[in-house]
């Protein structure tokens, strides 16, 4: 069974706390703060391994989590940093946001590594928030929270040709006398509902790899049938190859049938259409084909058509040395990078990094903050200087005046990530 898409979650690892400690030793009755950071946590990093084909290991397993990173020790000692949690994925794997659709990755070569979730760094100790007035703190920072979020992979295949076309146009016994592939053959409608790969071979040292892929319907585009599917598929293929029953045996049009794909791969991608196409002329042993060939290439006269017969091997050695040279012969494409919109900013405090809005939920001011978010998650409100800490933050990045001329008074509820409390004037 051939698994092309898969939706995991995956959690990189919490920092470490920073630690609260202070240097005691004999003659050194002052000995000051000596408490460590945490170490990082794990970061989640998917790699390339070229001897996986599917994503079937995605259908049992759907949830990775990298370590914590561990927490600060005494005498200024740092916890050690996590190990990052590899995660193998075949080549040609494309991961996305779930929620968003953000390409996050583009994974095709072997070896290749791409950090999809960051571990949080590890709170700093006491040592670092020493200073002239407060000589001995009594706060660390606890670890920040490692990144989550669900992504979804796609997998499309990195073939340099693919078989197009209609079901049961004779695809899948093209692939299999050219090449060791062993699809399934029937005389049925979409008999291939997954990929299959061959190799095929040219002589010299040359050869490349061919898919045959299921077969599309009108509306394709759209999702119909094995759409999606077959389409996600085609956009990596290097030249296509039209296989068009030119038998007309289920008393389908030829000519019909092409214009219905070409709209089909036009609808979904229009780059589709610019990659070099070969007409291969499939059931040249049946009479009837010879009068819908020539009814073909008068339609199309600037069509490259090569008349085949799959049964009978008559015209494939000339259809795949022909693929062959166009591939030897094109340059190599390289990816247009996606655009990344930006996030517009409501308030930037004048010298300061922390951006922030406000919005209203009923009767609580909710101060939106990523920055502010994360230093909620990282301060131990269960010691003092470091309440004292987090008032002076939001003083100094302008969110006490910003609250203010959005009319909050004394008593009113202020809510910043999960943490709720009551403005004071």
């Amino acid at each position: 069974m051939f698994v092309d898409t898969a939706k995991v979650e995956v959690k990189a690892g919490d920092g470490g706390n920073g630690m609260v400690a202070y240097r005691r030793e004999k003659y050194v009755p002052l000995g000051g703060p000596a408490g460590g950071d945490g170490g990082r946590g794990g970061n989640v990093i998917f790699v390339v391994d070229e001897g996986l084909r599917t994503l079937m290991d995605f259908r049992y397993q759907r949830h990775f989590k990298a370590k914590n990173g561990e927490n600060g020790r005494p005498k200024n000692q740092y916890g050690a940093h996590a190990e990052d949690l590899i995660v193998k994925v075949p080549p040609g794997t494309v991961v996305r946001d779930a929620f968003t659709n953000e390409l996050i990755a583009d994974l095709t070569q072997d070896g290749e590594r791409a950090v999809i979730v960051k571990g949080g760094r590890g709170g700093r100790g006491n040592v670092h928030f020493a200073n002239a007035k407060n000589k001995a703190p009594d706060m660390a920072e606890k670890g920040e929270p490692g990144e989550e979020r669900t992504v979804v992979l796609e997998l499309k295949l990195l073939a340099d040709a693919g078989l197009v076309g209609f079901p049961s146009v004779g695809k899948s016994t093209l692939l299999s006398v050219v090449s060791a592939a062993e699809p399934k053959i029937a005389a049925y409608h979409f008999t291939t509902l997954s990929p299959y790969l061959g190799v095929v071979t040219l002589g010299e040292g040359r050869s490349f790899v061919l898919a045959d892929l299921p077969g599309l319907i009108e509306g394709a585009h759209e999702g119909l049938g094995l759409g999606h599917e077959f389409l996600r598929h085609v956009e990596r293929t290097r030249v296509l190859i039209h296989v068009i029953d030119m038998a007309a045996t289920e008393e389908r049009n030829p000519v019909q049938d092409y214009q219905v794909i070409q709209k089909e791969l036009e609808s979904y991608n229009p780059i589709l259409l610019k990659r070099p196409q070969i007409i291969a002329a499939n059931k040249m042993d049946v009479p009837e084909a010879e009068a819908h060939l020539r009814e073909f290439q008068a339609s199309y006269p600037e069509l490259e058509v090569i008349p085949i017969s799959a049964a009978t091997r008559s015209g494939v050695d000339e259809l795949m040395s022909r693929v062959g040279y166009l591939l030897d012969t094109m340059p190599d494409e390289e990816p247009e990078p996606e655009e990344v919109s930006a996030d517009e900013v409501v308030y930037t405090a004048k010298g300061q990094k922390i951006q922030f809005s406000i919005e209203m939920d009923q009767e609580v001011y909710v101060v939106v903050s990523n920055e502010l978010d994360k230093l909620v998650q990282m301060t131990n409100f269960d010691q003092y200087d470091a309440v004292k800490r987090f008032q002076r933050i939001l003083k100094r990045s302008g969110v006490d005046n910003a609250l203010r001329e959005r009319g909050a008074g004394n008593g009113d509820v202020i809510r910043v990530g999960d943490l709720e409390f009551d403005f004071v004037d």
